[in-house]
């Protein structure tokens, strides 16, 4: 399951390519080949506090208090924040660690544990948190422009995740993604497991969450603009925030290796 979009409480989240209307079948990845150079502790902590809200979800559910109440409370409800910013602003940040589900969850925890670790390598650990935040209020701001006087509370980390997806896809395009095989009867053929390049997979999300966005809306629950958003949110913030940082991956790595050993090969012939 990919980036399960953000759902209303009684939703189950699926992934935006079981569409009927999606031609696509859904990439699933296991892992890319990405080592990162610095701890991603800050990606660790997000993954560690969207864990710790969906126990205190369950928790307070468990106490009596109703998923729907505890949803429209927390989540971000468009016709609320335009008629009330002062008051519904806050729900902006706190439905974006909220999870309508344990599916919806560990689908959302998966992208970013995948690639969010080599973002945060490449932006920085600061910077690495007020993109993914404002990854996620690019998310909200797209899904509040397209759904105005929607009621319907909007919860899910998908729409910040989208933004690391698009920073990823833009920083690495050739990185090597592990995904699940989509077709059962190719597994004969090619295993199942397939190695596809980075601008593949992301940009297979994106353009399955554009498709939705524009011809199913919010079907079964998942708010496809705020993935659209996030994305666009991700790569037009990257350039400022890689501002002064230099890109250093494997892939620029072989190329000044590359060139180091062209440069002494020429020195040496006409020497």
């Amino acid at each position: 399951m990919g980036p399960a979009g953000s759902q209303n409480a009684g939703a189950i989240a699926r992934h935006p390519c079981q569409s009927p209307l999606v031609p696509l079948p859904p990439l699933t990845p296991v892992r890319d080949s990405l080592p990162a150079r610095t701890f991603p502790f800050v990606n660790y902590a997000i993954i560690a506090a969207n864990i710790a809200v969906f126990l205190l979800e369950n928790s307070t559910v468990a106490s009596g208090v109703s998923a729907d109440r505890l949803a429209f409370t927390w989540g971000l409800v468009p016709r609320r924040l335009l008629l009330d910013p002062a008051l519904g602003t806050e729900t902006i940040f706190t439905s974006m660690f909220m999870h309508g589900s344990l599916g919806h969850l560990a689908g959302n925890m998966l992208f970013l544990w995948i690639f969010g670790d080599n973002v945060e390598d490449a932006l920085g650990h600061v910077r690495y948190v007020a993109f993914y935040l404002l990854g996620g209020v690019g998310a909200a701001v797209a899904q509040v422009l397209v759904q105005p006087t929607s009621l319907i509370p909007m919860v899910g980390a998908s729409g910040a995740i989208a933004a690391v997806l698009a920073a990823y896809a833009f920083l690495y395009p050739l990185a090597s993604v592990t995904v699940i095989n989509p077709v059962f009867l190719l597994w004969f053929f090619y295993g199942i497991f397939l190695h596809l390049p980075a601008w593949l997979v992301i940009g297979e999300f994106f353009v399955i969450s554009l498709w939705d966005a524009l011809a199913n809306n919010a079907q079964g629950g998942i708010a496809f603009m705020a993935h659209v958003g996030g994305f666009l949110a991700g790569a037009l913030l990257l350039g400022p925030f890689m501002a002064g940082r230099v890109r250093v991956d494997r892939y620029a790595t072989w190329e000044r290796w590359a060139r180091r050993r062209g440069e002494y090969g020429r020195d040496q012939w006409y020497s």
